[in-house]
């Protein structure tokens, strides 16, 4: 019985609350679009496109590499040379040679004399080196 009274309801409202014919006609569809039309005018002055600024870039970033480790370290009596393969390094001491005797100059007579330097004639010599002046 609550079933039937519910559906009895139900469908007394629906048609209690449905439009009448009279206000389903086709004519009020003009009007509704003419209100939208003019809704549109006073509405779009308020929607005017604004102006696209030019798109800016950021330079790259300034990239900076360390310098390498040095790989010899110079001493006054010697070196370290860094010996790596890779994976595994070592520091390896290289000596310096000793330095060569002092040489002395021979105990002898006085020194020799230097050639006299050559006086020119005016003439030229062809030579395996080039053309030479001729000396007296």
């Amino acid at each position: 019985m609550r079933r039937i009274v519910a559906a009895l309801v139900v469908a007394g409202l629906l048609i209690a609350l449905a439009a009448p014919r009279a206000h389903a006609s086709h004519g009020k569809v003009a009007l509704g679009l003419a209100a939208f039309a003019v809704f549109n005018q006073l509405v779009a002055p308020a929607l005017v496109p604004r102006a696209a600024y030019a798109t800016v870039y950021a330079p790259p970033p300034v990239v900076v590499v360390q310098p390498a480790w040095p790989t010899v370290i110079q001493y006054p009596h010697g070196r370290y040379e860094l010996r790596a393969n890779g994976a595994t390094y070592s520091w390896v001491w290289i000596p310096e040679p000793p330095p060569p005797p002092a040489v002395t100059p021979p105990s002898g007579g006085p020194p020799a004399q230097a050639p006299a330097p050559c006086t020119p004639t005016g003439r030229y010599v062809k030579t395996p080196q080039g053309t030479l002046p001729e000396c007296e």
